[in-house]
């Protein structure tokens, strides 16, 4: 990282952005070429390591991809705010918090793994629990990404 002087290191703050953020872009690789999407997602955050889970439908571009190419970058990001700069352009700048980090992503197929990955999403997304049955994972695919080591900025200067 660049600018040392805007990492966080403290658990509790990245944390905090992660839950705050709600949407990661999921960053792939197909044929030689960059393909990103936006997901919301559900997480489990321990020993500096991020675990996300996402849903969608049970067929779709980034299945195929993640199938031939489980390599993943993730990128979540909250708090973007442009600071005034004044009457100079070179002094415009932007508040903001940013996650980001290498994974592995897989297409889960375990039942109770599944049920588990939609309910951290429900519970992220909408801040409440609902009980996940075996029919309901039959209507979608959930992709878990395994994110070891995070490089997470802030910047909340102005």
């Amino acid at each position: 990282m660049r600018r040392q002087d805007r990492a966080v290191t403290d658990p509790v703050k990245i944390e905090q952005i992660i839950k705050k953020a709600g949407v990661v872009h999921l960053g792939m690789v197909d044929e030689g070429k960059a393909y990103i999407v936006p997901l919301h997602y559900g997480y489990i955050y321990k020993d500096g390591g991020l675990t996300l889970y996402m849903h969608g439908a049970t067929e779709g571009r980034k299945y195929d991809v993640i199938a031939a190419n489980p390599n993943v970058f993730i990128e979540i990001d909250t708090d973007m705010v442009l600071t005034s700069g004044g009457e100079v352009p070179c002094e415009y700048g932007a508040n903001y918090a940013c996650v980001m980090g290498e994974g592995t992503a897989s297409i889960l197929t375990d039942v109770d793994e599944k049920v588990m990955g939609l309910e951290l999403i429900i519970k992220s997304q909408l801040g409440r629990d609902f009980i996940i049955t075996e029919p309901m994972t039959k209507l979608v695919n959930v992709i878990k990404v395994v994110v070891p080591e995070l490089s997470v900025k802030m910047n909340q200067e102005k």
